[in-house]
Parts: C-alpha cells; sequence; structure tokens
C-alpha cells in the first residue's frame, strides 16, 4: 500500500449545454462528494475541483436550438450547473469552467509539449463537409432517416430514438444540421495521437497494477486493450473552441476529449499556487470520479497523454458508477425525460438530503438503477422519516421531559447488557462504514448509518424509559425504586443521546444539512464532526442543555408524487405511447398464445427482465414462523447489507439444514408483510417432477452480493 500524502479528487465535467438531471448526480458528483467528505472529516489533506465542460458540438448544436451564440450558451448554463452543486451539497473547492483562460493556456502548453517532442502524427482524411455553410460537420451535425426505427430526425453518431449507434455513413438520405444540405467528403488535416504506442504501458498499469478497480471499470478497458489501440485524432474542424497552437492551424481547434479532462489540471492551478504539489508529487492520490460512459477516456486516452508529457502523477482509482434509469426507462434530455436538479430543489425546497440518500441508497454502483418517484416516497417517509429521524425526535423530546433537556449520567452500577452492546454497535458501525467508503461502497455504508439508527430505535423500545417514571399520586413511593428508575432512564438517554451524536458524524458525508441541523439541536460546533469522534461515547458533557427537537425529515404526500409523476409524463408525453408502439396487438397475442402452448407464462420484453435485480446470497439463519406451517424466516447475506425474507418453503426444509446454503435471491422487490414479519426480497426455488421444491443457487461459491445476469 503506497502512503499518500495528499488527495485529489475530481468529477467528470459536465458539459454547460443544459442543466444537470439526478443522473448526473448519482453518476460522479454525489459519490465523490461524499468521499471527499468523509476524507475532511479524516483530516487529510484534499481538494476537490470540477467545472464545466464549454467546448465541443453539444455547446454549438444547443446554440443553434436556442438561436444563439456557443457563448451565451455557455455562460447561461455554466451559472445554472454551479448554483444547482451548490445547493446540492456538492463541496468543490473549486468549481471553474474551461472557457476561462488559464484552461486554454494550459490545454495548449500541453499539446505544444507532446508536439516539440513529435509524438503527433499528421494525417489528412476525407470527412463531411458543408458546401453551403463551409464547414465541416462533426457527427452531431449530421442528421438523417435511423435505418434501424425509420426516425427522421437521428444524428450522425445516434439514434436518440431507438438508441443505436450510427455512422454518418449508416443514416438515410443525410443532411447537413446548419444549412439542410447534403454534405460531401472532403480532404482536411488532423493530428493524431498514436494510442497504441502505449498499449504496453496501459496494459501494465492497469491490467496488472489495478486489478482491485471495479469490474465495469477494469472489464472495458481490457476489453478496448484486448482489441488493440488505435490513433485518434487530438483535433477538429471547428470555429468553437481551444485554437491548436500551431500557424498551419486555421480553423482547427483541440479535440474536446483532449482539453477535457486538462480541465482537472487548469482548475487546480487556478485553485492553488502549489498546484504542482497536487499533480506532479508521486505522494498524491488522485482519484477521478465519472460515469461509465467516460471510462476510456479517463482510463486510457488521458493516462496515455499524461505518460506521454512525462510530468504528472496518474489517477490511484477511477471508480466509475453505471446509469440511472428514471421510472423504467432511460435519461433522455432531447426528450425531456429526467428530473432535472435546478427544479427539485424548487419542488421540494430543504429535501436536498433526501435526494441525496435515495441517489445513495439507490445508487448504480454495480449496475444501471432505477429511479422511481414511489421509491422517493417510500425512502423519505419509511427510512428517513420513520427510523433515523424518529430515532433522533424521540431521544431528545424524552430528555427534555424525563431529564430536564440536559444530558443524564451514566451510572455504571445498573448498566446491563443490551447497554454494553449499543456501546459495542456504535464502535463496530464506525468501522464498518469507514471500510466501506474507502472501498468506494457508498451504498454499504449508508445502510451502516441507518442501521445504527435502526438499533437505537430498538435498544430504546426495549428499555421502555417512559414506562420507569413513578406516578407522584401513589400513596407510598419507595425512594430507593425512584432513584434506581430514574437511573435506569439516565443510562438509556445519556447512550441514545451518544448515538445521536454519533449519527451526526457519520452521516454528515452523505447527508451534511441534516449533520448541520443535529449539531444545532446538540448546542456543539462543526469541530465534533471530525472521523475521530466517531464511535465515543463520550461526545455530550453530562449536565449540558440541548434545545428542542428539529423534524429532521417531513412527509412526502401522495399528492406531491402525483405531481411529479405527471410533470415527468407532460414533459414526453409520447414516453409510454413510444413503448407500445414497438409491439403490435397482434405480435403480442401471438406471443401470449404460444408461450401458453409451451405452458410457460405470456412473453416479455428485455426491458421487463432487465428491471429484476438478481443478487447471490447466503442464508444466514432460518426459523420457523409461528402459527404459519410453510413459512420460514430467513436472514440473508447480500454483501452490502443483510435481508430479512419469509419464504413459503417449510414444507421441503428443515430450518437448520440451510443454513449456510447460496441463493438467488430478486433483491428489489417490494417490501411485503408476512405474519407481521416484512419480508424483503424472494429467493428463487424451481419444482421438480415430484413437487420437491430445490434451491437455484449458484455452481461455484460466489460472493455474497454478486449480480446475477
Amino acid at each position: 500500500m503506497k502512503d499518500f500524502k495528499r488527495y485529489l479528487i475530481t468529477a467528470a465535467l459536465p458539459y454547460a449545454n443544459g442543466p444537470i438531471h439526478i443522473g448526473h448526480l448519482a453518476g460522479c458528483y454525489l459519490p465523490a462528494d461524499i468521499y471527499v467528505r468523509y476524507l475532511r472529516a479524516q483530516k487529510r489533506d484534499v481538494k476537490f475541483v470540477g467545472g464545466s465542460d464549454e467546448h465541443g458540438v453539444p455547446i454549438t448544436i444547443r446554440a443553434m436550438k436556442e438561436n444563439t451564440t456557443p457563448q451565451a450558451i455557455v455562460d447561461k448554463y455554466h451559472a445554472i450547473i454551479k448554483e444547482s452543486m451548490q445547493q446540492m451539497g456538492i463541496s468543490f473547492d473549486i468549481y471553474s469552467r474551461t472557457s476561462n483562460q488559464i484552461h486554454h493556456q494550459t490545454s495548449q502548453d500541453f499539446f505544444l509539449n507532446l508536439y516539440n517532442k513529435g509524438l503527433f502524427e499528421e494525417k489528412e482524411s476525407e470527412q463531411y463537409y458543408d458546401e453551403k455553410a463551409k464547414v465541416f460537420l462533426a457527427d452531431r451535425y449530421i442528421i438523417g432517416t435511423c435505418p434501424v426505427c425509420g426516425n427522421p430526425n437521428a444524428y450522425g453518431d445516434q439514434c436518440e430514438r431507438c438508441g443505436s449507434s450510427l455512422s454518418p455513413e449508416m443514416l438515410i438520405n443525410p443532411r447537413s444540421a446548419l444549412s439542410d444540405a447534403t454534405p460531401v467528403k472532403k480532404k482536411t488535416k488532423h493530428w493524431y495521437f498514436p494510442l497504441q504506442n502505449y498499449e504496453s504501458f496501459l496494459k501494465q498499469w492497469i491490467l496488472e497494477e489495478h486489478k482491485e478497480w471495479k469490474n465495469n471499470v477494469y472489464g472495458q478497458c481490457k476489453s478496448w486493450l484486448d482489441n488493440g489501440l488505435q490513433s485518434r485524432a487530438m483535433t477538429r474542424d471547428s470555429s468553437w473552441g481551444i485554437q491548436v497552437p500551431l500557424p498551419d492551424a486555421e480553423g482547427k481547434v483541440l479535440y474536446v476529449w483532449f482539453d477535457a479532462p486538462i480541465g482537472y489540471i487548469s482548475a487546480t492551478k487556478e485553485l492553488l499556487d502549489n498546484w504542482k504539489d497536487y499533480w506532479q508529487q508521486q505522494d498524491t492520490k488522485l482519484i477521478h470520479f465519472i460515469g461509465k460512459d467516460n471510462i476510456v477516456f479517463h482510463c486510457i486516452i488521458f493516462p496515455a497523454m499524461l505518460k506521454a508529457h512525462g510530468d504528472f502523477v496518474l489517477p490511484e482509482n477511477v471508480p466509475a458508477n453505471e446509469f440511472l434509469n428514471i421510472e423504467g426507462e432511460k435519461v433522455s434530455t432531447s426528450r425531456n425525460w429526467a428530473v432535472w436538479v435546478d427544479e427539485y430543489v424548487k419542488d421540494f425546497p430543504g429535501c436536498e438530503d433526501v435526494l441525496r440518500y435515495v441517489l445513495c441508497s439507490n445508487a448504480p454502483e454495480t449496475k444501471d438503477n432505477d429511479f422511481t418517484w414511489k421509491d422517493f416516497q417510500d425512502k423519505n417517509n419509511s427510512e428517513l422519516a420513520s427510523i433515523f429521524g424518529n430515532f433522533v425526535n424521540r431521544t431528545f423530546v424524552l430528555m427534555h421531559k424525563l431529564c430536564n433537556g440536559k444530558v443524564p449520567k451514566l451510572h455504571e452500577d445498573v448498566m446491563d447488557d443490551l447497554d454494553r452492546n449499543l456501546i459495542e454497535e456504535i464502535k463496530n458501525s464506525k468501522v464498518k462504514i469507514q471500510n466501506s467508503i474507502e472501498e468506494f461502497k457508498f451504498r454499504e455504508a449508508l445502510f451502516e448509518v441507518i442501521d445504527l439508527s435502526r438499533k437505537g430505535n430498538k435498544y430504546m423500545q426495549e428499555k421502555e424509559p417512559w414506562k420507569k417514571t413513578v406516578n407522584s399520586q401513589q400513596s407510598t413511593v419507595n425512594s430507593e425504586e425512584v432513584e434506581h428508575n430514574q437511573k435506569l432512564i439516565d443510562n438509556c438517554l445519556h447512550l441514545c443521546l451518544q448515538l445521536c451524536a454519533n449519527l451526526a458524524i457519520l452521516i454528515n458525508p452523505f447527508l451534511p444539512f441534516t449533520a448541520k441541523k443535529m449539531l444545532h439541536m446538540m448546542k456543539v460546533v462543526d469541530k465534533m464532526l471530525d472521523w475521530e469522534n466517531a464511535g465515543s461515547i463520550k461526545l455530550l458533557s453530562v449536565g449540558y442543555s440541548l434545545r428542542a427537537p428539529e423534524i429532521l425529515f417531513r412527509k412526502i404526500e401522495d399528492k406531491e408524487i402525483e405531481n411529479q409523476i405527471q410533470k415527468l409524463k407532460s414533459g414526453n408525453p409520447e414516453s409510454l405511447k413510444g413503448i407500445e408502439e414497438t409491439t403490435s396487438n397482434s405480435k403480442m397475442q401471438e406471443a401470449k398464445n404460444s408461450a401458453s402452448e409451451a405452458g410457460g407464462k405470456p412473453q416479455i420484453q428485455y426491458d421487463d427482465f432487465a428491471k429484476l435485480d438478481l443478487r447471490v446470497g447466503k442464508i444466514l439463519s432460518a426459523e420457523k414462523v409461528e402459527k404459519a406451517d410453510k413459512l420460514l424466516k430467513l436472514e440473508i447475506d447480500l454483501g452490502f447489507e443483510k435481508r430479512t425474507i419469509v419464504s413459503g418453503i417449510a414444507l421441503h426444509f428443515k430450518p437448520e439444514d440451510i443454513v449456510g446454503k447460496q441463493v438467488v435471491v430478486v433483491a428489489n422487490l417490494a417490501p411485503r408483510k408476512m405474519r407481521g414479519i416484512e419480508s424483503n426480497g424472494m429467493i428463487l426455488m424451481a419444482e421438480n417432477a415430484a413437487g420437491k421444491l430445490i434451491f437455484v443457487n449458484p455452481d461455484e461459491d460466489t460472493d455474497a452480493g454478486s449480480v446475477v445476469s
């Protein structure tokens, strides 16, 4: 393990051609912010840099649509994006922009460094040209009919109706987005970076030295390297972008994916006089947080550029997330199928942490995940409000009612196993959360925080301090009993208050606004949030007066959710209709008939199957459910959390025979109460010819939580 003196954390630069949506937050900005806040609480030397990517075709396309200039577009959306980041608590040390002069100069200097070393290949090639507008056309400037779905307005790189990847040659009746003219091929000169010259370096650096990277990152890199790398143009024909700093390069700009990652360097230069310490000292830990569509640029192209330059550190990790879908559909900005952050903060004022919680607890860390407004409501009402918020509120209410609004003393002479177990849970939770964050398993870490508050609720319920008070109207009052009971009350509320203080520390990386509210209630300063304080039960001084409780999380009402769903659909009225039109009624009926004849169920689409989150789980315990002959209550380890699942298999298996078995679990099934027990998931079983149930389990011993796909 390397010993790092400082940390430099980056989050992908969003295009300043529109606002950011919740997919952006879930993909890289929220995970990066959680990690940075944790590092700051650890008192580590860390800088968090980001900014708007203000060059490239998306900017000019948006300018065309809004009948304005690219500069006006980036000025407008940079301000909106920056404000959205601040409102959601994304705590950049600097949020810069690539239109700044310092970035232009840094990018041009970087290009010249490689050029002067003779590392570029100068090539002529034929590219599409608009003779009417007299400009070369990037793929996105070419529009035509999609050969797959017939969309008449597909782009030269992708059809946004069906999602097919395209090239301009594939389009039917291609035309220029600038003039509507038919494009022609014309020769042009560009400078290419020979990625193939860095294959051996990249294979050693990634495939041998960074096997700990996430599977999606490592796998995509391996695929690219196994297929062989090719030279890639680092310049483009355009009037918008950073000019190529060569005398014979008029009308040429740097490729946006050449200059964009250099934005991390220029932003650091803008922030710090000693920026070289963070970019050119080997005891710096550089980490890029990105979405999966940026993996190749951050893991192959940019590191090869840094290696070629020779003066810069390379990233230690690139924890990329998958995509977040919305209500079962892919995000589409062109169809307005998105939840925009700037609109969310207006619709749900004061609920920034609720969105942070939902996006983290449902983060697409290993596979694409789905955001639904109903799940948003359930997670707020059933988890944040009913578990975390409820515990904090009950603790403060009872402290004011039973302890005169002050932190009571802890009496060791009446401590019992419940007290000691809670103290151990507090200490152990810190270790679990810390380990999970260090490994970029933020969902797992957040679950542990909420689970600790759940344990606090259970502890309080078992202690029942409200029942320990003595009725003053009783004819006989035993003073020793009164004193003993008050000690029990004191111990319970002392430990619950210390747990609240710990929860503030542990929740701070995830829900910083909530942590601030809790500090205010406890009348303590920000320093208490230092990570070294977590695990202690001496955070709040005995006799210290605390404020009255605040409601941390309000209930989200059904009407609010209905409004958001209608808002989403009204912005894209064709959403559901388009899905229905992909399959005719006759084809659906034909599928049903054939399935019925085969003795199966009606045919489904791939998207229906893709909604299932199938995971490998390990049965930790099994017991019969009272007064239910067919039901077993199972505790199952899913790797990132433990679940209670009630399964109707009691007639087929003895509880003691299945402990330790691995099973396949439907992990995203909505909770359901069975015999008063909330069941969170379903295990998959098969039935043999004799009617006996058998487990559907992995062939090998697979890690709990592994995705089944």
